[in-house]
């Protein structure tokens, strides 16, 4: 019995704290030692025999891999599929980082809380509370959308002039070199005033000719382009979709064949003849700021039919930089996207002849656009889109925290009704989630790291939140967001909500393909080594690679069950207190997800890649923990104040439920169902354990929305808030106030009007009745009248005439008044 113990707890403990080959072949020697010599057990030869030959084989390499691993690794290039070189490229794109950790088993949360706090600089922080302050006092979005249609000239102007189009770009350039973090700021605050504005600033710092450009241009190319486009001179836009290659982008039918040609610089007007150079058509749909562009990156497969360039006839995707003023090249026509009036549309072109020297980076770059293009990209859906979906999410949250509060039915405000509870709970737990997960990627950026994993993460999870958030917004404002207006402040942003889903990648094909298809390879501590070494003929890597692999499987059984067991409550947290038990649920999760993963890549191989619900959930299990653990970074980082408690509290255990979920559905669809059964007693010994955070958290974190300063602050902190009353969002702060303020007066009122001390009949007429009876003093009186007459601000929607034209909100006031 003792002997059956100790081999228990020692294999057990070897395989919880990953021992090397040589550690389990030492600790199992000395168990059989102490077993035959101490505990006078019987040990059989033969089981001596059995170990001393597979330590040998083990331990020791050129055996190992005569016997085990050689097999193995010609088995393993049999079944591995091809990767193209488009996959190849994209696998390769950007870098792993923390979401290497989640993929470990074993999270190291110190390092995660070592991570620098993103800052502001002096000069980013002056940018933000003056030009950027100054822009968003500009726009009417009311105006921008329904009548003009564009921003006003004033602010184009304004938007140039101000470095808002080179906040990228290098200062020696011209540029302001702001820090992503500053960047994703500043497409924050437009985003919370007006989105065309966000996504004119936004599109010319995210993927097109000025990031291209610095990263891969020639010093001509950098020296004339990065300049103007720094200064507004130049407008950019980058054209890459095709009408019948939207999310594929590596299938673009654009094509340019190398050939000799004549064109006509239009920069200088001079003519060149016989040039080495390309002859381009294409046809484009979707192109941001593509009609009012002056300069169009343009993305295309490149052919070299006479071999001028080299020996290679398909030299594939190019990315090249044509003047839109250049003869052949069609464009200023626009699309409309929902919502929004930004500036885009569509560009063609028919044989358009450009020289090599307007291939990105010159001759040297051609064919490598797609890195070039997937490079980039890893860095900007970190930025663009998920800082307009944590925009929505401060709007959503400071407008319906504060509407749900001035506005009452029933007698009591709508804020406090369950069911409007449970909607606004929603809304402030996803904005938490959404912006602490995209500040920590933001700290991976500014440490020099491309995470192009989580950027697929944060572009799926931040828009989809965006969502949700919005959709509860509109239905806790009721008929208030029903009627379009300037009165309205939701309804743009929920029209656009589309264009964030679709863009950069469908969300569809981002949950279902990219974020597991790059994660379970790019992140995984052992696949991609392997898969190197095998397209290496890298045997002895391989060997390396594959060893450690079935270590860390078997590490993953026995982690998983225990940690499933005790509930995690064994494990290791680096924080005590109300957040511990987060950090070790985490790790738990981390493992058994570590395991799902070898799981479902050895049970399916290659067919996991087209098994898009398998892979969704599997991609799922690692965004939730990202998110989790992202908002346990963004606790600390905010000095751990009790009050945000709730909201982090549903924020992680949100995550841990849908991550819980993810992996029940894993489960319940795995082909191999006897599989399935032993993963499931493995990971779930006691089932599915984990619930959706409770309803007096939910309320919690409500009544903190309702409140002004703490959490509500921290929550909507970075927004633009507008200090006119004659602002619908600027007349929600003052008309919360008031209305706290007179609430006990309102109160006294409402008891003597039970009591029957008044003659009249309307509240306002009470209100008098109750001055002039030396009920209320003139100040008390003042700041009823105040307080309810900023309640009908907040609560009134617009009017038009019966063409909906002309819109005058002082005739009704005047009609009733």
């Amino acid at each position: 019995m003792i002997s059956a113990v100790l081999v228990v707890v020692m294999v057990g403990g070897l395989a919880y704290f990953r021992a090397t080959v040589l550690a389990w072949s030492i600790g199992l020697a000395g168990w059989l030692l102490v077993s035959q010599f101490s505990l006078n057990v019987q040990v059989p030869a033969a089981l001596w025999i059995v170990f001393a030959l597979l330590a040998l084989v083990l331990n020791g390499v050129p055996l190992r891999r005569a016997v085990f691993t050689g097999p193995l690794f010609r088995l393993f290039k049999k079944i591995t599929p091809a990767m193209s070189p488009t996959e190849q490229e994209a696998i390769n794109a950007g870098t792993v980082w923390w979401d290497r950790d989640l993929f470990s088993g074993k999270p190291d949360w110190q390092r995660l809380l070592s991570y620098p706090e993103p800052r502001l600089t002096p000069e980013e922080q002056a940018f933000l509370d003056g030009p950027t302050e100054e822009l968003c006092r500009m726009v009417d979005d009311w105006q921008v959308t329904h009548e003009l249609k564009d921003l006003p000239p004033a602010v184009w102007q304004f938007i140039k002039s101000n470095g808002f189009l080179g906040m990228i770009i290098k200062k020696q350039y011209g540029g302001l070199e702001f820090s992503n973090y500053a960047h994703a700021k500043v497409v924050t605050k437009i985003a919370t005033r007006g989105g065309t504005a966000a996504v004119t600033v936004m599109v010319p710092n995210s993927l097109g000719p000025g990031e291209l450009l610095q990263h891969y241009g020639t010093t001509e190319q950098k020296d004339y382009f990065l300049p103007r486009l720094a200064k507004g001179l130049e407008i950019p836009c980058f054209a890459l979709t095709s009408p019948h290659a939207g999310s594929d982008a590596g299938s673009i039918p654009d094509y340019g064949v190398v050939c000799r040609g004549s064109y006509t610089d239009p920069r200088s007007g001079e003519r060149h003849d016989n040039v080495l150079g390309i002859r381009v058509s294409w046809e484009k749909r979707w192109i941001t700021l593509a009609p009012v562009a002056t300069i169009l990156g343009l993305a295309f497969k490149l052919y070299d039919p006479d071999r001028l360039l080299g020996d290679k006839v398909e030299i594939g995707i190019t990315c090249a930089l044509v003047p839109t003023a250049h003869q052949g090249v069609m464009i200023g026509r626009r699309h409309w996207p929902g919502g929004t009036a930004f500036m885009n549309g569509p560009t063609w072109g028919k044989d358009v002849f450009i020289p090599l020297e307007w291939i990105i980076g010159g001759r040297e770059y051609a064919g490598q656009g797609w890195r070039m293009l997937v490079e980039c990209l890893s860095v900007g859906r970190c930025i663009s889109l998920p800082a307009m979906s944590v925009a929505s999410g401060k709007l959503a949250t400071y407008v319906t925290g504060a509407y749900a509060r001035i506005r009452d039915q029933f007698g009591l405000p709508i804020g406090k009704f369950e069911g409007v509870d449970e909607a606004m709970a929603r809304i402030a737990g996803y904005t938490y989630q959404m912006e602490a997960s995209q500040d920590l990627a933001l700290t991976g950026l500014d440490m020099g790291e491309r995470p192009s994993v989580l950027s697929a993460v944060l572009k799926y999870h931040n828009t989809e939140r965006m969502r949700k958030t919005l959709n509860d917004a509109m239905d806790v404002h009721g008929g208030k967001a029903v009627v379009l207006g300037p009165r309205n402040y939701l309804a743009r942003a929920y029209q656009s909500i589309p264009i964030a889903i679709t863009v950069e990648g469908a969300n569809i094909l981002t949950r279902s393909m990219i974020i597991y298809g790059q994660g379970a390879i790019r992140c995984h501590p052992f696949v991609l080594r392997e898969m190197r070494a095998a397209m290496a003929e890298d045997g002895k890597e391989f060997d390396l690679a594959i060893t450690g692999h079935v270590n860390f499987i078997i590490s993953n059984v026995v982690r998983s069950f225990w940690l499933g067991l005790t509930g995690s409550r064994l494990t290791m947290s680096p924080k005590a207190g109300a957040t511990a038990r987060y950090y070790r649920q985490l790790t738990r999760f981390s493992t058994a997800f570590a395991l799902l993963s070898d799981m479902a890549m050895l049970s399916l191989g290659g067919s996991l890649k087209f098994r898009e619900k398998l892979s969704a959930r599997l991609g799922d299990m690692l965004s939730n923990l990202y998110i989790a653990s992202a908002c346990l970074k963004r606790f600390e980082r905010d000095g751990a104040p009790q009050e945000d408690l709730p909201v982090l509290q549903w924020a992680v255990e949100n995550a841990i439920y849908e991550l819980q979920q993810a992996m029940d559905g894993f489960l319940a669809n795995l082909p191999n169902r006897i599989l399935s059964f032993v993963l499931r007693r493995v990971i779930f010994p006691w089932g599915l354990t984990h619930k959706p955070a409770g309803d007096k958290m939910g309320t919690l974190v409500v009544r903190a929305m309702m409140e002004e300063g703490g959490t509500r602050a921290r929550l909507t902190h970075g927004m633009y808030v507008p200090q006119d009353e004659r602002d619908a969002v600027g007349v929600l702060a003052p008309a919360l106030r008031a209305i706290v303020e007179t609430e006990p007066i309102e109160h006294r009122l409402r008891k003597w009007a039970r009591e029957g001390r008044f003659v009249t009949i309307t509240a306002r007429d009470r209100l008098a009745e109750a001055l002039h009876a030396g009920l209320l003093t003139q100040a008390e009186f003042d700041a009823v009248t105040r307080a309810r007459k900023l309640k009908r601000d907040v609560i009134m929607v617009d009017d038009f005439d019966s063409s909906l034209t002309q819109h005058d909100e002082a005739l009704l006031e005047r009609l009733i008044f």
